[in-house]
């Protein structure tokens, strides 16, 4: 893709109040707690007028049943099933794509390959799958899973293999294999169209056909999150879209190039890639409007229950700087944790604006100013190949949101930068990706297949090479 075609990736990620985590606060949150559906079918419906390209849905799946004053002061991670919410939100839709968070270390490749077989087909070719490998303590307990967690690199290794079998699985069909029924013959489908699997791994195994067509894309559209090495090294093996965090714009262009350049090893071509980090936007008609509003929000923020590296910073200064104490990495989020010490360590934060500055926007770009000044700064980030584009997440549900398309989504078309109109019928289309073929179709059937990706051991093998070579 030359510099003068290339376009500006938007994806639209809410959480029902906003990202801010005062959000709730604010006077123009009236809604109680319960999830409304309406909410979410309005803001795909804007997100699509504004031509946005997906739907984004996190799912932080599972909670702790240690429920104290403090767990109570957050409404964010109560939410809908997202695979049951973008299946209604498609009947509603006709173009935006729709990304499903999903957590490998709780569900079966073969459960979720019917699970995403089915969304791209009702959404005629629309879905995503953000692939997850967090292991929440909580969550393993709600699923009781008592063992002991994998390690950080260990879970990519595993997702691996979980991605390898779920796309084996959708390669048991023929793209045509129910396209044309011979009814004088009583033949539903010819048997020549199936791919049986036969795959036994060091995690998982399955055998059979899947039992509903290939997707209509071949492949869901794969996401990722992650900033952590091994997040870094799994983004540039598998992922077509990346969703990551930086403040700076020196930090995000090393950290683009830095994923940019490993696809490379893996075969693949830096437009198979396209990373969106995420951007808290809050947008007005003046840049002092903007930082009001903000500051509104702000203001609304506690900051005497931090917690950090397992220690609680309640009985500290929250206006000194952050303590020096023996901070450990959670296998949870490396990425973030690195980030935020190393952000209070060279600017010499406190604790109160590690909080404002960090975890406020969890890590993401902050733009707060007028059209221009947010404009601006989208279009730099993404002409100095910073960004491919951005997860556009708003402090402030529905109205920050709302200012942005009636604001900066016309100034961004005006600058030939984002799309004016949609350009294809699937996402991958509208992506400009391609739609991976078949590698089963035309083998012959005599004995059923067994997985075409590499080895669990041969992956592990592969991914220890690259990160302690990068």
């Amino acid at each position: 893709m030359s510099n003068n075609s290339r376009k500006l990736v938007l994806n639209a990620f809410f959480q029902r109040f906003g990202h801010h985590p005062a959000g709730w606060l604010h006077p123009g949150s009236t809604d109680n707690g319960r999830p409304n559906l309406e909410w979410y079918i309005r803001a795909a419906k804007l997100a699509e007028a504004a031509k946005f390209h997906a739907f984004f849905l996190a799912d932080f799946i599972g909670q702790s049943g240690e429920i104290t004053a403090n767990t109570g002061k957050s409404p964010n991670n109560y939410q809908f099933e997202p695979f049951t919410l973008q299946s209604v939100i498609a009947s509603h839709t006709k173009h935006i794509g729709l990304v499903v968070t999903l957590n490998t270390n709780f569900n079966y490749p073969y459960n979720v390959a019917r699970l995403f077989t089915s969304l791209d087909h009702i959404s005629g070719g629309r879905a995503a799958w953000n692939v997850v490998a967090q292991w929440p303590e909580h969550t393993a307990e709600n699923f009781g899973l008592q063992q002991n967690p994998p390690p950080h690199p260990e879970r990519y290794i595993r997702a691996e293999e979980f991605l390898n079998v779920t796309k084996a699985l959708w390669d048991t069909w023929d793209d045509d294999a129910f396209d044309h029924p011979n009814r004088e013959a009583r033949q539903f489908y010819d048997p020549a169209a199936s791919h049986p699997l036969d795959f036994h791994g060091k995690y998982y195994a399955s055998k059979g056909v899947l039992d509903f067509p290939r997707p209509i894309q071949g492949y869901p559209v794969i996401v990722q999150a992650g900033n952590s090495e091994e997040g870094r090294e799994f983004a540039a093996k598998i992922a077509e879209l990346q969703y990551c965090s930086a403040q700076s714009l020196d930090i995000a262009k090393a950290y683009y190039a830095d994923v940019k350049r490993r696809l490379a090893k893996y075969g693949r071509e830096e437009d198979d890639l396209r990373l969106t980090p995420g951007l808290s936007v809050v947008v007005a008609e003046t840049d002092q409007e903007a930082q009001d509003r903000f500051g509104e929000l702000q203001l609304q923020v506690d900051v005497g229950n931090v917690h950090f590296g397992g220690f609680d910073l309640s009985s500290y200064d929250v206006d000194g700087p952050l303590p020096d104490l023996p901070y450990q990495e959670s296998e949870n989020g490396k990425g973030r944790f690195r980030q935020q010490l190393e952000l209070a360590r060279r600017e010499n934060l406190s604790i109160r604006e590690l909080v404002l500055r960090f975890r406020v926007s969890r890590g993401h770009l902050q733009a707060i100013g007028s059209v221009k000044t947010v404009a601006d700064i989208i279009e730099q980030w993404f002409v100095e190949r910073a960004a491919d584009g951005f997860n556009v997440v708003p402090p402030l549900l529905p109205s920050g949101f709302e200012d942005f398309t009636r604001l900066v989504v016309p100034e961004l078309q005006r600058r030939g930068i984002f799309q004016t109109e949609y350009t294809g019928t699937t996402l991958r289309e509208v992506l400009g990706f391609k739609r991976p073929a078949n590698p089963n179709s035309g083998v012959s059937k005599s004995a059923s297949i067994a997985c075409a990706a590499l080895t669990t051991d041969q992956a592990e093998a592969e991914l220890l090479r690259a990160t302690s070579s990068a």
